[in-house]
C-alpha cells in the first residue's frame, strides 16, 4: 500500500466552485450515499433529510458553493484529472442540521467550523486520501479566519470502519491531525457513542 505521508504528492486539492460541481458529479455518482445526499444531509433538518431528491440535494451544495467572497462549502481531491476525493467543511451555523441534533449540539457558545462529510472514491480507498483531505481542510478553515474546527468521527477501536460510517472519518485519524475529544454522546444505550473533537487553530 502506498505511504499515506506520500499521497499527497500526486494530488491536487482545489476548492469548491460552481464550475467544479460536474467534477464532483464523478465522484459522487460511483454510488452509495453520496450519490443521493450530496454532502448536504447536513444542511437540511433530520426531517426533511429523506425527503428530498439528488438533484434537489445537487442545488443545494451548488448554492452554497455559489456565495459570492464566502469560503467554499467543501474540497475536491484531484489526481490528474479525475476527482479522488471530497470533504465538506463550512461554519457550523451553515448546517441546519447541527442546530437541532441533539447528540451533536454545540458543546459551547464558541463560534465554530464544522467537518461534515468524507467520500473518497471506490478505486483510491485505503490510500491516505482522507487524511490528506482533513489536513487541506484545516488549512482552508485557517485562511478563513476560523478559530476552531470541529468534527464527528467514527470510533472503531482498531476494527475497520462501515461503509455507512465511512463519511465521518475516524477518531484516529483526527487525533493523528491534533484534534482532541472534547465531548462523548449517544442518543440512548442501544446506539453507538459519537465522540466530537477539536482543533484550535
Amino acid at each position: 500500500m502506498t505511504d499515506p505521508t506520500d499521497i499527497r504528492l500526486d494530488l491536487a486539492i482545489a476548492p469548491l466552485i460552481p464550475s467544479r460541481l460536474a467534477d464532483l458529479a464523478t465522484l459522487f455518482d460511483q454510488g452509495g450515499d453520496a450519490k443521493r445526499c450530496w454532502c448536504s444531509s447536513f444542511r437540511v433538518s433530520g426531517r426533511d433529510e429523506f425527503t428530498r431528491r439528488p438533484d434537489d440535494n445537487r442545488a443545494l451544495l451548488g448554492a452554497a458553493a455559489q456565495r459570492g467572497p464566502a469560503p467554499a462549502p467543501g474540497l475536491l481531491a484531484y489526481r490528474a484529472d479525475r476527482v479522488v476525493g471530497w470533504v465538506g467543511l463550512a461554519p457550523r451555523t451553515d448546517f441546519d442540521r447541527l442546530t437541532t441534533a441533539r447528540v451533536l449540539a454545540p458543546v459551547d457558545d464558541r463560534p465554530v467550523w464544522s467537518i461534515v462529510c468524507f467520500v473518497v472514491g471506490r478505486r483510491e480507498r485505503g490510500q491516505g486520501i482522507a487524511r490528506a483531505l482533513l489536513d487541506a481542510a484545516i488549512d482552508h478553515a485557517r485562511a478563513a479566519g476560523a478559530t476552531t474546527l470541529e468534527a464527528y468521527p467514527a470510533e472503531i477501536d482498531g476494527g475497520r470502519i462501515s461503509a455507512s460510517s465511512a463519511y465521518k472519518g475516524t477518531l484516529s485519524m483526527f487525533e493523528r491531525a491534533g484534534f482532541t475529544v472534547v465531548a462523548r454522546r449517544q442518543a440512548n444505550r442501544s446506539t453507538a457513542v459519537r465522540p466530537i473533537v477539536r482543533l484550535e487553530l
